[in-house]
């Protein structure tokens, strides 16, 4: 009997199946088509196989029972596993990276209520006259400071150079003037990781 083409078929009443399988009745030793349902794949069907090849008549005219349409083009169980397996892999990177990402950049909204201390600190030195400057306690806030400095220094944050530095609208912010050179920094500016997250506050002549 002949080989069957695994593919689409349409029944003659209209409905199409796929042809998973021939099979063998062990007890019979009768050829069996398995075949499913296209638009419900729960519903597999068992019919003797010369029943499923032969012909009948519709309106007069002599029809297959079952006619062949197309082959359908199983890709093979090694290409879906190792696209599979790419699949897992990508996500898997797209895991990690999102990860760091989020680790990368988690300290930002901490860093917000933090660096305004870190300012003052170094503010409160600015205004010091020279006998003030000679006092203790300002060497102690000295010592705060350089501590704080390699503390942010060491988990990626640093301080936008601007006095002297040509104007950079992607690291400031120009309050006054209209110029292209930084002539004086209002707030200091900071980068968490070389990403922005607070933009220096300058005047540029």
């Amino acid at each position: 009997m002949q080989q069957l083409k695994k593919g689409i078929y349409r029944h003659f009443k209209g409905k199409e199946y796929r042809l998973i399988s021939e099979a063998l009745n062990s007890e019979t030793k009768e050829d069996f088509i398995i075949y499913q349902d296209v638009k419900n794949e729960d519903k597999i069907w068992v019919r003797p196989k010369k029943i499923f090849l032969e012909e009948v008549e519709v309106d007069g005219k002599i029809k297959p029972r079952f006619k062949f349409l197309e082959e359908e083009l199983v890709e093979p169980w090694e290409h879906r596993y190792k696209r599979a397996l790419a699949d897992y892999q990508n996500l898997l990177k797209q895991t990690t990276r999102e990860k760091e990402e989020f680790f990368k950049y988690a300290l930002t909204d901490f860093l917000h209520d933090l660096l305004p201390i870190y300012d003052h600190l170094k503010m409160s030195l600015i205004a010091l006259n020279d006998d003030e400057v000679k006092n203790p306690w300002v060497e102690g806030v000295k010592h705060v400071l350089k501590q704080f400095k390699e503390v942010l220094n060491d988990r990626g944050i640093e301080e936008i150079r601007t006095l002297g530095e040509k104007f950079d609208h992607h690291t400031m912010e120009a309050l006054e003037g209209k110029g292209e050179k930084v002539k004086q920094e209002v707030i200091p500016g900071y980068k968490l990781n070389g990403r922005v997250i607070r933009p220096a506050k300058v005047v540029v002549e």
